[in-house]
């Protein structure tokens, strides 16, 4: 367990309190601070500051937080933040299954073929899973609307597909979550150029994030997030609906 984890079971226990009640007392839900306690999610600074005014901790959570968070890569750590605080999430995905969607059976199979996870897999998987349940575990929910390339439904061993497209239609049901299918049948087009993410924040604020083969960039111009809000529309425009994209899903299954 990291100092992180040790601490704060510390000071919860000290404090008499299951993580039951330190969810209701911080209005979050019970997933989220179980993942803090396993080490597969680090508080936000929002967070941290008020997990240590219920535990009556000073600073001793956000100091803690902030070196966990430091761990991260320079350039994902910015994007992170703002995915965990977004209230609208866009992502577009030309080759995978984007990363919010993913299973742990898909992601192992994505991680083990880039050569650069030079770490144990063990390690990427779990922070995978833990920007997961950032996002979809969240109270109150994010609005988060995913654009994925017909073919990537169809590209990985069949009974590892079988289980991912089973979980797409389950995530789909949730009123806040949109699957959207782009047909091959749409041919060329702006999207294929690589995949996107854009984030709306509370105060209206827009900034989006491009990955490529070797690190992330950020993309908080106004000049930027609007013409990689151009290319998500023109992408948008070519998707099926939500529903088509879940019958499409359904007869891949069978």
């Amino acid at each position: 367990m990291s100092e992180l984890t040790t601490e704060l079971r510390r000071l919860r226990l000290a404090r008499r309190m299951n993580q039951t009640q330190l969810a209701k007392a911080l209005s979050v839900s019970k997933s989220l601070i179980a993942s803090f306690g396993t080490g597969r999610l680090v508080p936000q600074e929002d967070t941290a500051q008020a997990i240590d005014q219920v535990l009556n901790s000073g600073d001793k959570i956000q100091k803690l937080a902030e070196e966990a968070r430091g761990d991260l890569k320079p350039w994902l750590r910015s994007w992170v933040e703002h995915e965990h605080r977004a209230i609208l999430l866009r992502a577009w995905e030309p080759t995978l299954i984007p990363g919010l969607l993913q299973t742990e059976a898909y992601m192992r199979l994505v991680f083990a073929g880039v050569p650069t996870n030079k770490g144990p897999i063990e390690e990427v998987v779990a922070d995978r899973l833990a920007r997961q349940a950032a996002v979809l575990d969240r109270e109150p929910p994010v609005e988060l609307i995913a654009l994925v390339e017909e073919s990537a439904l169809r590209r990985g061993p069949r009974e590892v597909m079988k289980e991912q497209l089973a979980h797409l239609v389950d995530l789909g049901h949730r009123p806040t979550v949109r699957i959207r299918a782009v047909p091959d049948s749409a041919g060329l087009h702006a999207g294929l150029s690589g995949p996107l993410s854009l984030a709306t924040l509370s105060d209206g604020r827009r900034v989006g994030y491009l990955d490529d083969l070797l690190r992330g960039r950020l993309a908080s111009t106004t000049g930027d997030v609007l013409e990689l809000e151009l290319i998500w529309e023109a992408i948008n425009e070519l998707a099926l609906s939500a529903d088509q994209t879940r019958d499409l899903m359904l007869g891949m299954i069978q």
